[in-house]
């Protein structure tokens, strides 16, 4: 439902992001047509044109709101309360459908996608955002007794992402979320402060 103070412009704008949004990840980049995406969010063609030049503008600005969305979740999880341990658990605990996958990874998947500087842009910074991020908490956490004093902020921060991604795709390929919990709880033990 669209709010009314949003105008018409706006919601039609809106919907066709949307729709491309779900489409890209049900999908994938070939598999979006502009057909598709304008049966989906019940636009015009002529809106389409209107709002954006064409499927790659608007793949474009489908991947920066999935971008977005992302990296704002996980600095929400990441910045909330609680010690660094609690903060990198919270991330790798919150609440998932992991047998859907991330909508980011499913991009990073995608070759079309990845061929294109434009489209992989968002991805790769919020991918940055994130990692860097929690490489800072960890350091944190190093300087607060915390975690151990040989642990590198950067590669634990590069595993933290390598288990939900790797993660993502072991659920999917044994249509359980088994495989993602046991990594998420094994990298926990790993980083339980002793």
């Amino acid at each position: 439902m669209y709010s009314d103070g949003m105008s018409t412009s706006e919601s039609t704008s809106d919907r066709l992001i949307e729709s491309t949004r779900e489409l890209l990840w049900e999908r994938g980049y070939v598999g979006t047509s502009p057909k598709a995406i304008l049966e989906r969010s019940g636009a015009g063609q002529g809106s389409m044109y209107h709002h954006f030049k064409g499927k790659p503008d608007l793949a474009l600005a489908a991947i920066r709101r999935t971008a977005e969305e992302l990296r704002a979740t996980a600095e929400g999880v990441l910045g909330g309360p609680g010690t660094p341990y609690e903060r990198i658990e919270a991330y790798l605990l919150r609440e998932r459908d992991v047998l859907r996958g991330c909508p980011v990874g499913r991009l990073t998947m995608d070759p079309d996608v990845i061929a294109s500087d434009e489209l992989r842009a968002p991805v790769d910074e919020t991918l940055d955002a994130i990692r860097e991020l929690i490489a800072g908490i960890v350091e944190e956490g190093k300087e607060q007794g915390q975690f151990a004093p040989s642990l590198d902020g950067e590669e634990i921060a590069a595993t933290v992402l390598a288990t939900v991604q790797g993660g993502y795709v072991l659920a999917r390929a044994s249509g359980s979320p088994t495989a993602f919990d046991a990594g998420v709880r094994g990298l926990l033990s790993l980083l339980a402060p002793r």
